[in-house]
């Protein structure tokens, strides 16, 4: 059974940073693209970014891109999402997703992964 747990968000002030964690359980973590998404109250779930099973590549919303950075660990099959210079808009529920086996093509949407965190709340004061 797959189970992913997302962790370290909270509440942080504009400007300021913080590293979401998600362990994932269940399956061999390194032979699967990993994703982060979040929605924010009464929108649609948004891609933030993905990393190929490889590791080798990484991917990101225009929204992020230079301010978050996408990482795994499959020692511990962890993946992380640090995030720097947060604004206000990046307020949101982020959750963690896994994606397909040994993909060639990394998704960048959200029905391309098929196991979900419970997700964490990220808030971003002004």
């Amino acid at each position: 059974q797959v189970q992913l747990v997302e962790s370290g968000g909270g509440l942080v002030q504009a400007g300021g940073s913080l590293r979401l964690s998600c362990a994932a359980s269940g399956g061999t973590f390194s032979n699967y693209a990993m994703g982060w998404f979040r929605q924010a109250p009464g929108k649609e779930r948004d891609f933030i970014a993905a990393i190929s099973w490889t590791g080798g590549s990484t991917y990101y919303a225009d929204s992020v891109k230079g301010r978050f950075t996408i990482s795994r660990d499959n020692a511990k099959n962890t993946v992380y999402l640090q995030m720097t210079s947060l604004k206000p808009e990046d307020t949101a529920v982020y959750y963690c997703a896994r994606g397909g086996f040994m993909v060639r093509v990394t998704s960048l949407r959200s029905d391309g992964y098929y196991y979900w965190g419970q997700g964490t709340q990220v808030t971003v004061s002004s």
